[in-house]
């Protein structure tokens, strides 16, 4: 008999809430979604994108390193290299290849923290220079000012030097290699420690250079001893080269790193930091075309960033430098600077200091400079390696003295002497204060309505009224006094000065200029106010911006009137004033201020033509043609008639083929032997020339520079190359 199993009682179930089921429908969905999510992006980071993040970690193990391209070279008109690029072997030290290569990096770690305030200290000097430059008056003839602006500048320019923390002794290893490196390089051990931490500071990846021009001896010991030098490699890198030494050398300038200060100027944007680059000059002012493109050293670095040995990347070359042809003629130019020097043997002979000149001759149709220069000057290839503190303030010069760095040429700050009286005769002739044939300057001086200070010819000289003509060949101070007594109504010379390119900017392609100071009553005003203000506000130095608050004087007018007084320019000044006189005095006179140049086209680095340089004129400029002639009749018998100031030194000329249109000047300077000056127009029909030369503390104008001219002039022309001293002692 079967038994029947009783009937289980099912458990009671519960209802669900329409509301319970969907919240559980919703986490049910947004898990499902949140694990689909999760599954895709882990298949997207796999699958699709792993290839991107393989070539991202590679890249944080590669760094790029700049190769240095080689500068193009600078020419003369003809195609003559005076600035080019050399490749040499130089010394380097991997700092991670180093002994003991941990204290080096502990070294760079001190010297990186040592920066810092540094680095604020010159931002804030940068901002004291900057809130001057806005608020002054930066005016040369204002001793005061221009102190606290070169104290301000030299805070700027040159930041105290920070320094490097010594090598511990325990670092045996280090301290040995050094000192061999060093004994071998000449270099103290000390210095290459030091370039080693500067350098790895910047950048912990990259070879430090600590020889660019070691000799095949060097290299041969290093070669063949390299287990005595570890982390010490051979590189070949191109260094610029100036074949010529110092010639020219302040308008070539010269090359060097770039800073990170630099980097913010507009012409080095985009560069990487420590790229070679101009400096100052043509170097610098036609730097885009010269730097050429920095090819691309791929490093691998381990995590550290020291790098590791690779043989898998593969560099990108770079690309030369384009070629600059410039207006120089290297002969010329050659020349030119042997006769300078000449000329300051010549007074040195004579007691004479003659510290210092400039020179330059021009084309005056076009503009072009074939030769300019400035004595003393500097071998640029000395910035091939750095220079010391002292070595860059000898060349920047100290104590209000300009050093060889300055170019005198272009940014010189002077008087000019008896060369300024052609253009206030222009501007009394033309606007009609002077008759050309009127008699003036009678008696060795004259006085403001014949009272008060005297104003004298040098030497007391009395040369008895003369007209316009045998003034300015004689060069009659008490004439030109008068003159300046008459034109006191107004700017009148003030405002033939600019016409003609004095006292404004000449736009010459370089990196600087000296816009001149031609002084008048609107000027003095500012200087007053200047004054004043200097007075006023809570300066530690004395102001010495003018020496007295007073209005403009007709004694100032009459120095102006012979190239004296407050006035201030510069051999390239003038030679673009008379090069606007000649070139109007040639046709009619309606001629033309031009813009003077060094930059001549833009070549390929196999020569062919990139670009031709146009510098068009800067004015026209029309003259009352009669009164031009006799202007020009005036200083051209100062060079080829008998009486005539710089005719002595012309003698023997042919001036029926190239005539000779000269001025001397002589410019007085308070406790100083004379300046001496001459300008030079050189009228041959298809090459004419004009010649500016200057020589400081150098005696009367013809004594010194006039012979100068003339040895320049020979050699453009192919005359003898001859010394011819004048005896004029006049201004």
């Amino acid at each position: 008999m079967s038994s029947i199993e009783p009937v289980r009682r099912r458990a009671p179930t519960i209802p669900v809430s329409p509301g319970l089921a969907l919240r559980v429908t919703i986490l049910s969905v947004v898990t499902i979604a949140m694990f689909s999510v999760i599954f895709f992006r882990l298949w997207y980071l796999q699958v699709l994108s792993g290839e991107q993040y393989v070539q991202q970690a590679d890249a944080n193990r590669v760094r790029d390193l700049p190769i240095p391209a080689p500068r193009g070279e600078i020419l003369d008109r003809e195609g003559q290299p005076i600035a080019t690029s050399v490749t040499t072997n130089a010394v380097q030290i991997v700092p991670s290849a180093l002994p003991e290569a941990a204290v080096v990096e502990k070294q760079t770690a001190i010297y990186r923290e040592r920066l810092i305030p540094a680095e604020k200290a010159h931002r804030r000097a940068v901002r004291a220079l900057a809130d001057f430059q806005a608020t002054h008056v930066a005016d040369p003839t204002a001793a005061g000012e221009r102190d606290e602006l070169a104290h301000l500048k030299a805070s700027v320019e040159n930041p105290p030097a920070v320094a490097v923390p010594a090598l511990p002794r325990d670092a045996t290893r280090a301290r040995r290699l050094f000192s061999r490196l060093g004994g071998l390089l000449g270099i103290s051990a000390r210095r290459i420690d030091e370039d080693v931490v500067r350098e790895t500071s910047a950048a912990v990846y990259a070879p430090v250079t600590i020889k660019t021009d070691a000799g095949i001896g060097v290299l041969t010991e290093i070669g063949e001893r390299a287990n005595e030098y570890p982390g010490v490699i051979q590189q070949p890198v191109a260094i610029r080269s100036y074949p010529y030494g110092q010639m020219a050398a302040n308008v070539l300038g010269y090359v060097g790193s770039v800073s990170a200060e630099e980097l913010k100027n507009k012409a080095f944007r985009g560069v990487p930091e420590g790229t070679i680059v101009g400096q100052e000059g043509l170097e610098y002012y036609y730097d885009r075309y010269l730097r050429g493109t920095s090819g691309i050293q791929r490093v691998e670095v381990n995590a550290e960033g020291y790098p590791v040995p690779s043989k898998t990347l593969a560099p990108i070359p770079p690309e030369a430098g384009k070629e600059l042809r410039l207006t120089l003629d290297l002969g010329l130019q050659q020349e030119a600077e042997k006769a300078l020097q000449e000329a300051k043997e010549h007074a040195q002979a004579n007691n004479k200091p003659a510290i210092a000149g400039a020179f330059v001759a021009m084309d005056p149709r076009s503009g072009e400079i074939l030769a300019i220069g400035s004595e003393p000057s500097f071998d640029p290839n000395r910035f091939a390696k750095p220079l010391s503190e002292s070595e860059y303030a000898r060349l920047e010069g100290s104590g209000g003295a300009a050093g060889p760095l300055t170019d005198r040429a272009v940014n010189g700050t002077y008087p000019t002497g008896s060369t300024f009286k052609p253009i206030t005769a222009m501007a009394a002739l033309e606007a009609g204060v002077l008759s050309p044939e009127e008699g003036l300057g009678a008696g060795s001086c004259i006085q403001i309505n014949g009272q008060g200070r005297k104003f004298c010819n040098a030497g007391m000289t009395d040369y008895g009224p003369v007209g316009l003509v045998e003034a300015l060949k004689v060069s009659s101070d008490t004439y030109f006094f008068e003159v300046g007594e008459r034109t006191n109504r107004g700017p009148i010379i003030q405002d033939m000065a600019r016409k003609l390119g004095v006292g404004v900017p000449d736009n010459i392609d370089l990196p600087s200029e000296f816009t001149g100071v031609i002084p008048d009553a609107a000027w003095r005003r500012k200087q007053n106010e200047a004054q004043e203000k200097c007075e006023h506000s809570a300066h530690t130095r004395p102001c010495e911006i003018v020496a007295e608050i007073k209005p403009w004087t007709i004694g100032e007018n009459m120095n102006l009137a012979v190239g004296q007084g407050d006035l201030l320019t510069d051999p390239l000044q003038m030679a673009v004033a008379y090069s606007t006189l000649a070139n109007a005095f040639t046709h009619n006179g309606e001629g033309w201020t031009p813009t003077p140049h060094l930059g001549k086209e833009i070549d390929e680095s196999d020569g062919g033509l990139l670009q031709s340089l146009n510098f068009p004129p800067a004015r026209q400029v029309k003259l009352n043609e009669g009164d031009l002639n006799l202007v020009m009749e005036g200083i051209h018998e100062a060079a080829s008639q008998s009486g005539g100031t710089s005719a002595p030194v012309w003698a023997g000329w042919n001036q029926e083929q190239d005539p000779v249109y000269g001025k001397t000047g002589t410019a007085e300077h308070i406790g100083k032997v004379d300046q001496s000056w001459y300008m030079a127009y050189i009228g041959d029909p298809n090459r004419p020339l004009v010649i500016a030369v200057t020589v400081e503390e150098g005696g009367f104008g013809a004594e010194t520079a006039a012979p100068a001219a003339r040895l320049i002039a020979s050699k453009y022309y192919g005359r003898p190359l001859k010394f011819v001293a004048g005896t004029s002692k006049t201004f």
